[in-house]
């Protein structure tokens, strides 16, 4: 959507205008705006831009820094324990502004904090893993150096600053208390900190399964037990991620599903009963089509937990020929859906083959479910 906002050319002109936020999970190097409601759609770069904010939300402010990206992840880290700078030209997130300002800048799983104080330069906080020569873990915390050199205050001890955390939450409040300190006026861009917002639905679906059973070398044991109508109903819970303006969801739905059936063969007859709770866990992504209405697309992965489930043949005369107990494996599940007003959504769900006598391999099994589901959201 598009939002109130601003941006400051390099004239150094301000341009009241509409920004389209999308909730930048990494820091942009442009942005998409609208002069107003029934203006055409522009865009603007790092290169024309000094700074932008989307009122009452966010602002970014460009900066020629020194960064450090060296991995964090623990099979990449280096054996030097110095930062090595590049100079980039970079739009830093706001987090804190007053006589010292805190910013961070985020690229995917890369997050560095840059801080400055009365009109100083812009410098990061050097934090940095590393291996020694024996191959263990160290860090370095230069950070808390720089914080105790420039940043002191009565309500700021070198006690505290040695404890400090290298992380968003302790940074801001940090600079919080540093600011108060000083008794300097501040803004706290992140007061209101995003969280994940959580849905609970509950999904009747009316639903179309299938089962076959092939027995190999026995053609004449196979059985197509056809297939079933039915209804179920699940419980699913959403939880949106806190970044990209609520458009990826993580959602867990256990459901229960039965199929039974029994169908002749050539001298006997085979009977089916097959229960489960299905645990489908995945990943919902929302397209907008307007502030009330949405359409979203589902991966799920299945897993299948049998209730004591078995397959069944008899002869002619009723004495049984064979018994098998179920082991399922798991399989995924695919949905495309459309959401009204964020309370009712319709959506067309489709599971992929899943093998249902996986301790027998002589069996194959096929069954497949093909699903119409309703939804509505309690909070």
């Amino acid at each position: 959507t598009f939002e109130p906002g601003y941006f400051i050319d390099n004239d150094n002109k301000k341009v009241e205008c509409l920004i389209k936020n999308i909730d930048w999970r990494s820091n942009p190097t442009q942005f998409e705006y609208q002069l107003n409601e029934n203006s055409e759609k522009k865009k603007a770069t790092i290169k024309t831009v000094k700074e932008f904010g989307i009122n009452n939300v966010s602002k970014y402010v460009r900066f020629i820094v020194d960064i450090d990206r060296s991995s964090m992840v623990v099979d990449n880290l280096s054996d030097n324990p110095k930062p090595i700078f590049n100079k980039e030209e970079l739009f830093l997130l706001v987090l804190i502004e007053g006589k010292s300002n805190l910013y961070e800048y985020t690229d995917f799983n890369l997050k560095r904090y840059f801080y400055n104080y009365e009109n100083s330069t812009v410098e990061q906080l050097v934090y940095k893993l590393y291996l020694t020569s024996s191959h263990s873990m160290r860090k370095n915390n230069h950070y808390k150096q720089q914080l105790l050199n420039n940043l002191t205050c009565s309500t700021i001890t070198s006690k505290k600053i040695k404890k400090l955390k290298y992380s968003r939450k302790y940074l801001v409040r940090f600079f919080v208390e540093y600011n108060k300190c000083t008794q300097e006026d501040f803004i706290n861009f992140i007061v209101k900190q995003k969280k994940s917002r959580f849905n609970l639905n509950i999904r009747p679906r009316f639903y179309h399964s299938s089962l076959s059973i092939k027995k190999n070398g026995y053609p004449s044991r196979d059985t197509d037990f056809g297939s079933r109508l039915g209804v179920r109903l699940g419980i699913e819970s959403e939880w949106f991620l806190p970044y990209y303006k609520n458009k990826l969801a993580i959602i867990i739905e256990p459901t229960y599903q039965q199929f039974e059936g029994e169908e002749e063969i050539p001298r006997g007859n085979v009977k089916v009963d097959y229960k489960s709770l299905e645990l489908p866990v995945g990943i919902r992504h929302y397209f907008f089509l307007n502030s009330d209405s949405k359409v979203f697309l589902n991966a799920l992965y299945i897993m299948d937990f049998n209730l004591k489930s078995s397959l069944e043949t008899t002869r002619a005369d009723g004495s049984i020929l064979d018994s098998y107990d179920f082991l399922t494996r798991n399989n995924m599940a695919f949905g495309l859906g459309y959401k009204l007003h964020d309370k009712y959504s319709l959506e067309m769900q489709y599971q992929t083959r899943r093998h249902v006598l996986g301790k027998y391999p002589f069996l194959d099994s096929d069954f497949n479910t093909l699903s119409i589901i309703f939804g509505y959201s309690l909070f």
